[in-house]
């Protein structure tokens, strides 16, 4: 990747949720194929959840990672950007105090904030969206707020994601029968492509709103 300007953020975004969107119509027109026996169709639809949750669980790791890109290819000082995007970057500082029981490790911190803050911004883009390969309500809570995205619309469908979607992928990955009824995986499919999208407006509006600078 490299993702420069909002337009580049905006194609790269298009792309990354046109073949996910695409692969899971593809499996949920199969899925709806009336000629199916009931068993095979039950087959499917685990099938189906498996992969909604692997789109979901992918492309919010994709999309904050190249919004973060974005920020980072801006070239921008730390003192010019928002306070969420300056704690990723300082995070490793950070972590090292916490677990260092010395004055010198914490001087240097403190120097940081009083001297180094004039300096442009490095930002782990590549390494620093952790899904856990568990993204429930929490983590995700967790990613919105690195990325200074609002959690208002998230909230909302925390039961859903954890209930719904995590606990039934969870079952069926670790090998257990679960019984998953046509209308409840048409239900699932269309709420998690609805969040999908609203993820992906979120960063296009934060990044054409320049919501990752300092105000």
């Amino acid at each position: 990747m490299n993702i420069r300007t909002v337009e580049h953020l905006y194609d790269h975004l298009s792309d990354e949720i046109a073949w996910r969107r695409k692969e899971l119509t593809d499996v949920r027109t199969l899925i709806e194929t009336k000629s199916f026996t009931k068993s095979k169709r039950d087959a499917l639809i685990r099938a189906g959840v498996a992969l909604l949750y692997a789109h979901w669980e992918g492309f919010i790791k994709a999309a904050a990672t190249a919004y973060l890109e974005f920020v980072s290819k801006q070239g921008m000082r730390y003192d010019e950007l928002s306070s969420n995007i300056i704690a990723i970057s300082v995070k490793g500082k950070l972590n090292d105090a916490a677990g260092a029981n010395k004055a010198a490790v914490h001087t240097k911190v403190v120097d940081f904030f009083l001297n180094d803050l004039s300096n442009k911004c490095t930002i782990p883009f590549k390494t620093v969206v952790n899904t856990k390969a568990n993204l429930s309500s929490t983590v995700l809570q967790n990613i919105l707020a690195m990325l200074g995205l609002d959690d208002a619309f998230y909230e909302t469908k925390a039961k859903l994601i954890d209930e719904k979607l995590l606990a039934s992928r969870n079952t069926i990955a670790h090998g257990s029968y679960l019984l998953i009824t046509l209308e409840e995986y048409v239900e699932l499919h269309e709420q998690i492509t609805m969040m999908m999208n609203q993820f992906r407006n979120d960063i296009d509006n934060s990044a054409t709103l320049n919501k990752f600078r300092r105000t």
